[in-house]
């Protein structure tokens, strides 16, 4: 049984991640997921969270918007709409994405038109700054 499987983050932007690593979580949209090597193969999408990443030189830690994660017994794949490292984040940016959020939220209301889908967006989003301490 192998300790370690692959891990890739990209994003449209730029390939974040790709290492070995013993553990991943992800935010996805049905609950938050372990992956470990030899994990049943999936696909799911993702809402916005932090994707966490156990490896052999210590841990990671990504802000993802959403996207898509491939899992399979070698390892798992996240294609994410939006990702950055935590350690880059800034407040700035998370306020820019709550404020997305929450005009295709007001837009929905506007046009009576996937109303919950983007609340449930919204919450998620403005959810994310009591999960994390990111500096000005």
């Amino acid at each position: 049984m192998a300790d370690v499987m692959q891990f890739d983050l990209v994003s449209p932007e730029r390939s974040l991640a790709s290492l070995q690593a013993s553990a991943v979580q992800i935010p996805a949209t049905e609950g938050d997921m372990t992956v470990m090597p030899n994990h049943a193969p999936t696909i799911t999408t993702l809402r916005p969270g932090i994707v966490k990443v156990e490896s052999p030189d210590g841990a990671a830690e990504y802000l993802v918007t959403g996207g898509f994660a491939e899992i399979s017994q070698a390892g798992v794949s996240v294609l994410a709409e939006k990702a950055l490292p935590v350690a880059e984040a800034k407040k700035a940016d998370l306020d820019e994405l709550v404020a997305k959020a929450r005009g295709q939220y007001e837009a929905a209301v506007a046009n009576d038109n996937l109303v919950d889908e983007f609340a449930k967006l919204l919450a998620d989003m403005e959810a994310l700054g009591t999960h994390m301490s990111i500096g000005g």
